[in-house]
């Protein structure tokens, strides 16, 4: 079996599909908010690796800040416990946010490079990394970095849709991704919004323009991430992003359960270990069970799921509606797949999502803090405030950090009573162009009513404005390693209340 990000030729590629898990990282921050716990994820670790998975998501995104400020754990030893379980990094992916890194806002180019050395070095042997904006300037030093460490780059287009999103747009951003030196590319579709008759246009024109191994990303949020996986699979896409059930469907990704048996009847031997997966899921429920409290869909779906219970009469119906790669024909395929998802327990899927375009752990994330503010009523308002938050924002995609700073600046508009009556410190930075150069310019009346008259939107790379913070002196009794300074330096008052924490300091 070759390695997940090994060069391949055309001919190369068209081998067999692979499939990644991504449950122990994204999977539980979709449907969890990031809160399963480093001795919870070890209880299902080895059987997922065991099952023969090409790499797993395990470290990034939203792990190293939900670690620190709801787990009282340390993302550093999470690394390392999972390293050493695996017997080595090689298989290990993790997400990082380009120059934000693992945090929300640009972080100065030398706290990049030593983040991402450490993370090289501590087990990241695939370091997946995608811009909030496609911005590729953001995306400069982590490859150089990531690369220069000994670690395997996955760069990610961060996919979604608006009137300068074409297919045109993201294949121009994937030759640069090629050319910045990516050993293979993502489509990170984080809201579900690659429609599958746009699906077909977008992999044969990424399969035309690049030679590199291609992933595909989609959250199941629509109920389209299923379909997009067999036209995946049709279309010889290198590999496949999957959860394993009870944290899959909804607002995850494709259930593994579900795939295998598209994979089986397409022909396609994915190589792994079914019955070890089922294991895997058993335990998993426990763990579901147990996080009950930060789950929206706890007790309204998911059941077990056995490959039996998989209809393959209903499978091979929309295997040959596929084959057709024909639109309409596509468009069939979609309410049949939906109805296979439904039948089996998986949440329901929602059409909304196509306009407001949030993200799985986006929707959880705000759900959760409507409720905690009394205001849970107001997510169909805020839902329908954000398109026009993201316009007047030039566009950008909805994918942290972008998706928490316009969720949180449309539920300012709808719970102030008018809009940008409030505006907080993180939106204005998008419109001065702190965050990089937004899709399509902001809206001129905003960025005027925002920033006033004076201030002006920067021009260069935004990190080039950032003063270096690695050689200055630190007098910090709670950072006793350079791991800490470095958690510090990105997390500042979170990492500096769990570090106190950790050691015994008032």
């Amino acid at each position: 079996m070759s390695t997940p990000l090994e060069s391949k030729s055309a001919s190369q590629r068209r081998g067999t599909p692979q499939f990644v898990d991504v449950t122990l990282r994204d999977g539980h921050q979709s449907l969890a908010a990031t809160r399963m716990t480093t001795p919870q994820a070890m209880r299902v670790l080895p059987m997922i690796n065991d099952a023969g998975f090409a790499a797993l998501e395990l470290w990034g995104g939203a792990t190293l800040d939900s670690c620190i400020r709801f787990l009282n754990e340390d993302p550093w030893e999470r690394l390392d416990t999972f390293k050493k379980a695996l017997g080595g990094g090689e298989k290990i992916r993790a997400l990082l946010r380009g120059q934000n890194l693992f945090g929300y806002q640009p972080g100065a180019d030398d706290l990049v490079i030593s983040f991402v050395r450490e993370a090289v070095e501590s087990g990241v042997g695939i370091m997946r990394i995608f811009d909030a904006l496609n911005d590729e300037r953001n995306l400069q030093i982590s490859i150089l970095a990531t690369k220069a460490y000994g670690g395997k780059v996955e760069g990610a287009l961060s996919y979604t849709t608006s009137p300068v999103h074409t297919t045109e747009y993201f294949v121009d951003f994937a030759k640069k991704l090629e050319a910045m030196g990516a050993d293979q590319l993502a489509v990170k579709d984080m809201a579900g919004l690659l429609y599958p008759t746009d699906a077909f246009d977008l992999f044969k024109a990424l399969k035309a323009t690049t030679s590199l191994p291609i992933a595909m990303h989609s959250h199941s949020t629509t109920g389209v991430a299923e379909l997009n996986a067999v036209i995946a699979l049709q279309q010889g896409i290198d590999y496949i992003d999957t959860a394993v059930t009870p944290f899959a469907g909804g607002t995850s990704h494709p259930p593994i359960e579900v795939m295998i048996v598209f994979a089986e009847e397409m022909g396609i031997d994915p190589g792994l270990d079914k019955g070890l997966i089922l294991k895997a899921q058993a335990e998993l429920f426990k763990i579901f069970e147990e996080l009950k409290a930060v789950i929206p869909q706890y007790g309204k779906f998911y059941r077990p799921v056995r490959y039996e219970d998989v209809d393959r009469k209903q499978v091979n119906q929309i295997i040959e509606l596929v084959a057709k790669q024909d639109k309409a024909a596509i468009e069939q395929a979609i309410p049949l797949m939906r109805n296979l998802l439904l039948g089996l327990g998986y949440p329901k899927f929602d059409d909304k999502i196509f306009e407001a375009q949030v993200p799985g752990g986006m929707l959880s994330n705000l759900h959760n803090q409507l409720k905690e503010m009394g205001q849970l009523e107001a997510m169909d308002r805020v839902l329908a405030e954000i398109p026009s938050v993201r316009a007047d924002a030039g566009y950008v995609p909805l994918v942290t950090p972008t998706s928490q700073i316009i969720g949180s600046q449309a539920a300012f508009n709808v719970i102030m009573g008018g809009r940008y009556k409030l505006v907080s410190d993180p939106f204005r930075m998008i419109l001065k162009g702190e965050f990089g150069r937004t899709p399509a310019p902001c809206n001129p009346e905003v960025v005027k009513l925002v920033l006033g008259g004076n201030e002006q939107p920067l021009k260069y790379r935004a990190a080039s404005y950032l003063t270096p913070v690695m050689e200055d002196e630190y007098d910090l009794p709670f950072a006793k390693t350079h791991k800490d300074l470095l958690l510090y330096l990105l997390f500042k008052q979170s990492a500096e209340t769990f570090l106190r924490k950790k050691y015994g300091l008032s």
